[in-house]
């Protein structure tokens, strides 16, 4: 009987070990993550706003500068991330008033800077 309760707080032990160790690198992780997807978003406005769409130019734009904001939060401040920030914001303004070469360049920008935080 005694064995088996030390093999179960064994086991017990082991699992909350590696799901806290999971927890961890999740943290970690979802900093990149927002990184990445602000960067793949900033990437998708700039290939409509190229074609002229600056309404889905606006959207991409949007759920970068949400990943982006994400990642300046969760991680120390970095000049280029509040860069990123400021030049979505533009893109976003520029893209709503319909000028999708202005908006472009501004993610083009922002791009720019999400690239020299990795």
């Amino acid at each position: 009987m005694m064995r088996k309760v030390a093999v179960v707080a064994l086991v017990l032990g082991a699992l909350t070990f590696i799901v806290s160790g999971v927890s961890w690198a999740g943290g970690k992780s979802s900093t990149a993550e927002h990184a990445a997807e602000a960067a793949k978003h900033t990437e998708e406005a700039i290939a409509h706003g190229k074609q002229g769409h600056a309404d889905i130019l606006v959207e991409h734009a949007e759920m970068a500068l949400k990943h982006a904001e994400m990642t300046q939060k969760k991680k120390k401040k970095n000049p280029h991330m509040a860069e990123a920030i400021h030049d979505l914001k533009e893109a976003i303004e520029h893209g709503k008033a319909g000028k999708a070469e202005v908006a472009t360049h501004d993610a083009e920008d922002a791009l720019m800077h999400l690239e020299a935080v990795k």
